[in-house]
């Protein structure tokens, strides 16, 4: 089962995919948005659909640190219902708290990238993170 991983902002949504097991997770782009006039880009998430043959979402889920749900996480939740409409896929969510601090991390520390080029690809790193911790996390609970 092939999924696709969406960390959704206000003017982009990272987007990563899954290898066809289910193990893995690899960041494929970043869509760019426009939340004002209802520009979602879901044309360009359909066309990535089609290509990985994507069987299902998980959307990022900004949690405030205290576990409650804050603007983001609603538009974040509003997303997953448009592409469960559109799509008619299941769409799962993944608490994604601290994900682009640790991308971020990942791209200053270990990969030593300039801020300009971080700007370029934070997002689907982010996405990547989020569908691998979901993607761990489901192996775990199978394993069991």
């Amino acid at each position: 089962m092939r999924l696709m991983g969406l960390d959704v902002g206000s003017k982009t949504v990272g987007v990563a995919v899954s290898d066809a097991l289910g193990w893995t997770s690899q960041g494929v782009e970043i869509i760019r948005i426009n939340e004002d006039d209802q520009e979602f880009g879901l044309d360009r998430v359909a066309e990535l659909v089609d290509k990985y043959q994507v069987d299902g979402f998980v959307v990022g889920l900004p949690k405030n640190m205290n576990n409650s749900l804050g603007p983001r996480a609603e538009a974040s939740q509003q997303y997953g219902q448009r592409l469960e409409k559109q799509f008619d896929l299941p769409v799962d969510f993944e608490d994604e708290r601290l994900t682009t601090v640790e991308a971020q991390r990942m791209l200053t520390e270990e990969a030593d990238i300039s801020r300009r080029k971080r700007k370029k690809v934070i997002d689907k790193l982010a996405a990547g993170l989020i569908l691998q911790n979901y993607l761990d996390r489901k192996g775990k609970l199978t394993r069991i």
